[in-house]
């Protein structure tokens, strides 16, 4: 992508933000306001992303999207669409940024799961729950995120390049779930996927 192309996006998200009404808990005067535009033209001025590829941000605890965000500048998780942007989030105040995420109302992914997925996804949630929790909502102190109302494409991605150790490759400490997402068929993560997805 250009830079030209960039400003472009910047800019246009920075025209939704000001003309968007604030939402509850983090309105215009919030520090990180302004500098949630560089996010905006993809996962949406409010972090609700409508896409099944794109995570929503909105509710996201600030401390995992701080670390997402340092690791995609880093290059320690791989993704040359985000790499870019996560070092204009570093420039601009990742804890700004991070912290107006986190601030507003969780929105689940408005895109529907397949109901047999998730009951396919269902009989397997067991495998995630001892590191995400049988509700799938994570452990901070264990730097484990919630899954739940994340899009199942956005998921079943992730489980993918888990699979691959295409991300974070080569970290000791992401070894026991790479090594259990290699028992894993395709199918099976697409139906992990929509289970989590549609969970609340």
């Amino acid at each position: 992508m250009t830079t030209t192309r960039r400003f472009l996006i910047g800019l246009t998200g920075a025209a939704l933000l000001v003309a968007a009404p604030p939402r509850a808990g983090a309105g215009p005067n919030d520090p990180g306001y302004a500098k949630a535009f560089t996010c905006s033209a993809c996962h949406g001025y409010d972090g609700a992303s409508r896409s099944d590829t794109v995570p929503v941000l909105a509710g996201m605890p600030a401390w995992y999207l701080k670390k997402t965000i340092q690791d995609y500048a880093s290059g320690k998780r791989p993704a040359a669409e985000m790499e870019p942007y996560a070092k204009m989030v570093l420039q601009l105040g990742v804890d700004d940024v991070a912290n107006y995420f986190a601030k507003l109302p969780k929105q689940p992914t408005p895109v529907k799961a397949d109901p047999a997925a998730v009951e396919r996804g269902r009989a397997s949630a067991t495998q995630c729950a001892v590191c995400h929790g049988a509700a799938g909502k994570g452990d901070q102190a264990k730097g484990v995120p919630d899954l739940t109302g994340q899009p199942a494409g956005y998921l079943k991605a992730q489980m993918l390049l888990f699979k691959t150790d295409k991300r974070s490759p080569g970290d000791p400490s992401l070894s026991a779930l790479k090594a259990l997402m290699k028992t894993m068929s395709d199918d099976q993560f697409a139906d992990l996927a929509a289970y989590w997805s549609s969970q609340r």
